[in-house]
């Protein structure tokens, strides 16, 4: 009878023990996303877009703001990136997944951050 009440006490916290890993899990991927889409040599999003705290941002694309709003399906983010030109063939935005710029889960780490933007 013992086992079976500490057992219940314990689930709860072990079910909050496993959503801290999940939200700290979740915080790393945005950051790594970010340093992906900052950095210069690889997802360089700052080149044509503005991106809060990044630094000397260009303005041939628009801003990466309200990213949810415009993108409601992380879906569609992720295939923009991929290859913009599926949705519009005259963009010159570089198609980082077709062309093998950036692998699939450098993608998958820039499309959560810029998601959550």
């Amino acid at each position: 009878m013992r086992s079976v009440l500490a057992a219940l006490v314990l689930i709860p916290v072990l079910a909050q023990v496993d959503r801290l890993a999940a939200a700290e899990a979740s915080d790393q991927r945005l950051a790594d996303g970010k340093k992906l889409a900052m950095a210069r040599s690889k997802g360089n999003c700052l080149a044509c877009h503005a991106i809060a705290d990044g630094e000397l941002p260009g303005n041939i694309g628009p801003p990466l703001v309200y990213m949810q709003q415009r993108f409601p399906d992380k879906a569609q983010l992720r295939a923009q990136v991929w290859d913009a030109t599926a949705r519009n063939p005259d963009t010159v935005m570089p198609p980082f997944g077709r062309h093998g710029i950036l692998t699939d889960e450098e993608i998958e780490l820039i499309v959560d951050y810029i998601h959550s933007l």
